[in-house]
């Protein structure tokens, strides 16, 4: 099937707006209108306030704690209550699936309503206002899911942009009340930009090419705002292309994607990594950064928690040294009151949101919501031979085992459960009293004795637990720890007195200590961690393995002398213990499993040890005791179900080969088991879908600090190797059938049938892929869906949107989008590896033509390269190329040269001391020489100076090649 569309100029020149409509999934926001009565009441109020407040006020705004003002009628505000997936951090609240879940949906009318449920509890504590409370919220968090090992996966929605915004678009706009100019809360996307590491997050910088930047990077954080959705940016920690995001130009990116006036925030203690005493040393003086972070189109400063001291006086400094001008604070205290009259910050009644209660706090309607969401984020990876949904008429006795079988995790940004609905609660209370439910957490239960005393380690009875000492000389209740395996050798340790999880604190100072008293493993610092290290003979010692790191080699458990109370020591130090096994987990699992008509094995993660913010994955598989216990109960029952609750994708290639039926979800809020049990039984068909690639091994991915899809093949859209569950996947205990596609104008319609015995939704997928292109275009790319809900033989034609500027990409040699003259590929089906309908498109499009080396190139628009990194052209803005090591080269490809170029003249930087070379080939790194000039030290990155070379034997067109020197920066060049 083919047309023909011939794109006239108006459509195919102004692409920015046309491309924002297709990445973002909503319409783009429109040229504004007629002010309404609230935005002109809200500018009539700023203005007002703006000429009354003094310089120290207006300073004093400009930190994330900002003070009452009295004489003005202004209250204190504060920025930043985390809403990730819930109102967290203020006490329970209604705790829904993590991000990764609810992007899993695929359901943007449902996460619309997740939002506005959070929206209503933030709002719902403004009468008692609670420390940490604010209506400027911190969500949702648009970091691209690039590399599945990034320890916050788990925040994300998804690898993709497109399906990024509409879900990000969608929760925003929940938060907002959809109403921009009365706002029921101001949320904010994080983290700007390119934030998908963890490692050394504040000192890497992330390359980013043009293409990576504005066809993959910026639509992802572009789609909210643009929709008037988001109200503003978080600055990541990281740097991009030699500069750190806090002082990266807003101005000259975000602030130009709606006409809303915008809160820019940066992220904590952020701005303090930027002087000379910071890890970035980026400026000399704090004053310096403060100055850089206003002028780059930052208003609020999250650092030195609520002491806005410091701030004040970085600023006051800037001032005096002409740094800044009051005008600069001007603009940035204008856009935190216009945010702040929005909310109805100055109404005394608060504004259309301000009846809003505690009540609607984890409220039964809210409650409903999470177990909504919840079945709805169910991804289906596996059915064999229908084993499931499951009969619970024919169930007589069910196992249900497994270290999260009866638990539910939360995270660091989730807030505190208000009950909690375990997956064997949830299994056990749908199968009633007419099935038995057995259960095993499947954990060894062992006694610590110390080889050389013979006495054990014993632990305190109560909620509160004790310090854990050596003294009892048999193994009692207290001297009994059950052992949760987590992956490379990490345990956590549970005392059986009293069911707490150990962990080291410092009581009052008086040295660290460990005590059994937490619920599960938590805080900034996770505390709970040890990693048993077998001896030569045959006994263990315990490392100390939580996330402080300035215990140096002090980190292993040792018996103080005296009490016995357990410390930490060096490992020549460490007591040695006999681990006796009191029980073992998996033998119990398995005797569970071979009893039952069907085993349900729960397995997955600990959200504050196996990845979070901070700590990436280095292992993707699951941890060694939970592969073990799943292989166990296998062989003992193959009727087994398995469930994999996680936060991100996990190379289960032994368990998608031989297990009958497997289950992710990500942990899921206080509905987990509720949910579970509702697919697991049918009662709801599951339609869940994968928002990233599960590789089949981590081998299959570049170093995590690789940014460039492109060239390192990532994603589905780059990625060439056999996957174990592709992009968009998840089956459902129905089918369907697509019928043949008719293109439309600017969209795509498909019929679609159930042909199945179940009503059930499908999510129908539209990928493009352009088949000739000067530069390597996407596998696939995904340009609309739609979840369709369908009775046992019904049909539903779906129509998915696709504007033929959705098929630009950013054309490097002219600086600007382009469609291509080429045959585009419409491929529609049930993920990016299941297209079960095609047709063909043909665009008579641009054909880009040769290079024009003789007008000035940046030398950040080549092709491809090696050996190079992305630099600071200058501190406050500008991209450069540098020469890392010797063989780097720049490729400028199809370039006419025409009758000959005569000469190099290039705009360079060196601030090594000595000489280098800037070499100019053709067809080849090592191909023939045209041009050779040499490049003198400038004495500093960012001095640069005209270099000069004349060209010989370069006519026609050719491949061009830049080979600079090591050490070498290129901001520009031409050829003439």
């Amino acid at each position: 099937m083919k047309r023909r569309t011939v794109l006239a100029a108006p459509l195919a020149l102004p692409l920015a707006g046309s491309l924002t409509t297709a990445l973002a999934g909503t319409a783009a926001a429109a040229p504004k209108g007629p002010a309404t009565p609230a935005a002109s009441a809200a500018a009539a109020k700023v203005r007002e306030l703006l000429s009354q407040l003094t310089l120290d006020e207006k300073i004093s705004l400009l930190h994330q704690w900002q003070p009452a003002i009295p004489r003005l009628g202004m209250k204190a505000f504060r920025t930043g209550t985390e809403a990730l997936h819930g109102l967290a951090w203020l006490g329970p609240a209604t705790v829904f699936p993590q991000a990764i879940g609810l992007a899993a949906t695929w359901d943007p009318g449902l996460i619309r309503e997740v939002g506005a449920a959070v929206g209503d509890e933030v709002r719902g504590l403004q009468h008692d206002r609670p420390a940490g409370w604010g209506l400027n919220v911190w969500a949702p968090v648009v970091n691209l899911l690039r590399d599945p090992r990034w320890g916050r996966n788990e925040e994300g929605y998804s690898e993709d942009p497109y399906l990024t915004g509409v879900i990000s678009t969608a929760y925003a706009g929940g938060l907002t009340g959809g109403d921009p100019d009365n706002l029921k809360t101001a949320p904010l996307v994080k983290h700007y930009l390119a934030n998908n590491n963890e490692v050394r997050r504040d000192q890497t910088s992330s390359d980013l090419r043009p293409r990576v930047l504005k066809e993959y990077e910026e639509p992802a954080y572009r789609a909210a705002i643009s929709a008037d959705a988001a109200c503003g940016v978080m600055t990541a920690y990281n740097l991009v292309n030699g500069r750190p995001c806090t002082v990266t130009d807003l101005n000259a990116s975000v602030r130009t994607w709606t006409d809303r006036t915008l809160l820019n925030v940066t992220d904590a203690w952020a701005p303090n990594n930027l002087p000379a005493t910071g890890s970035q040393k980026y400026f000399g003086t704090l004053a310096e950064a403060d100055a850089a972070i206003l002028r780059a189109g930052v208003d609020s400063f999250t650092t030195d928690d609520t002491d806005g001291g410091p701030t004040a006086a970085a600023v006051r400094e800037a001032l005096a040294q002409g740094l800044l001008t009051e005008a600069d604070v001007d603009t940035a205290v204008r856009h935190i009151l216009d945010i702040r009259a929005r909310l109805g910050d100055f109404a005394a009644d608060g504004g259309p949101y301000g009846h809003l209660d505690r009540s609607v706090v984890d409220s039964p309607a809210h409650r409903k919501l999470a177990r909504r969401t919840a079945a709805e984020a169910v991804v289906l990876l596996k059915n064999d031979r229908g084993a499931l949904p499951l009969d619970a008429r024919k169930l007589r006795k069910v196992a249900v085992v497994g270290p999260l079988a009866d638990t539910l995790y939360t995270d660091w940004y989730s807030g505190s459960l208000p009950y909690a609905i375990t997956p064997l609660r949830g299994i056990a209370d749908r199968l009633g009293a007419g099935a038995e439910v057995t259960t095993s957490e499947a954990v060894d239960r062992v006694a610590l004795r110390n080889a050389a005393t013979g006495r054990y380690v014993t632990a305190g009875r109560g909620a509160g637990g004790a310090a854990l000492a050596e003294g009892a000389t048999a193994a009692g209740e207290t001297e009994q720890f059950d052992v949760f395996g987590w992956g490379e050798g990490i345990v956590t340790l549970r005392a059986a007195a009293n069911g707490k999880v150990v962990g080291m604190r410092d009581p009052d100072g008086g040295g660290y200590r460990f005590f059994n008293d937490q619920d599960q493993p938590n805080g900034w610092f996770v505390s709970q961690l040890f990693r048993p290290e077998e001896q030569d003979d045959g006994t263990v010692v315990l490392r100390y393995a939580g996330y402080e790191n300035w215990l140096g080699d002090a980190v292993y458990l040792r018996a103080r002398a005296g009490d016995g109370e357990l410390v930490l020591g060096t490992a020549a130090d460490a007591s040695r213990y006999t681990l006796e096994t009191l029980r073992d987990g998996i033998d119990e699992a398995v005797a569970a499993a071979r009893a039952a008509d069907t085993a349900i094995v729960v397995v997955g993660s600990m959200p504050f040890i196996n990845a979070r913010e901070t700590d990436d994955r280095e292992d993707m598989g699951l941890a060694a005791t939970q592969s073990a216990l799943v292989r166990a109960v296998l062989a003992a029952n193959p009727r087994t179900v398995v469930v994999v609750e996680n936060s991100y994708p996990t190379t289960l290639t032994w368990e998608q080969e031989h297990v009958p039926a497997l289950v992710w979800t990500t942990h899921a809020g206080q509905e987990t088991g509720r949910a579970l049990a509702d697919v697991l039984f049918g009662d709801v068909n599951p339609a869940g879908r994968l928002t990233q690639t599960w590789y089949r091994s981590a081998a299959d991915l570049p170093p995590i600090l690789e940014y460039d899809n492109i060239k390192y093949g990532r994603t589905y859209q780059y990625f060439t190797g056999d996957v174990l569950y592709p992009f968009g996947h998840g089956l459902s205990y129905t089918t369907f059938r697509y019928g043949r596609p008719r293109l439309l104008r600017d969209a795509v319609a498909v019929p679609v049938t159930n042909t199945g015995r179940r009503a059930g939704a499908e999510v129908v997928q539209l990928y493009t892929r352009q088949r000739d292109s000067r530069v390597q275009q996407p596998l696939k790319k995904l340009q609309a869906f739609d979840k369709v809900s369908l009775r046992p033989g019904e049909t539903r034609t779906v129509t998915l949107p696709l504007p033929r500027a959705a098929l630009a990409h950013w054309d490097v040699t002219r600086e600007r989008w382009v469609v291509e003259r080429s045959t585009y590929d419409v491929l529609v089906g049930a993920s990016s590896g299941d297209i079960r309908v095609r047709a063909e498109l043909a665009i008579d499009g641009e054909t880009v033509p040769p290079r024009d080396l003789r007008r000035t190139t940046r030398a950040e628009n080549f092709d491809d390269y090696a050996g190079v990194r992305l630099v600071d052209e200058s501190k406050p803005r500008g991209t450069a190329v540098g020469a890392e090591s010797a063989g780097a080269w720049l490729l400028f490809a199809d370039a006419d040269l025409r009758r000959g170029a005569r000469r190099l003249v290039a705009r360079v930087a060196k601030e090594s001391p000595g000489e280098a070379t800037l070499e100019v080939r053709l067809d080849a790194p090592d191909g023939p020489p045209a041009g050779r000039a040499v490049v003198r030290s400038t004495g500093s990155r960012y001095a640069y100076e005209e270099v000069t070379a004349a060209m010989r034997g370069a006519a026609g067109r050719r491949d061009v090649y830049l080979v600079p020197g090591e050490g070498v920066r290129i901001a520009d060049f031409s050829l003439s």
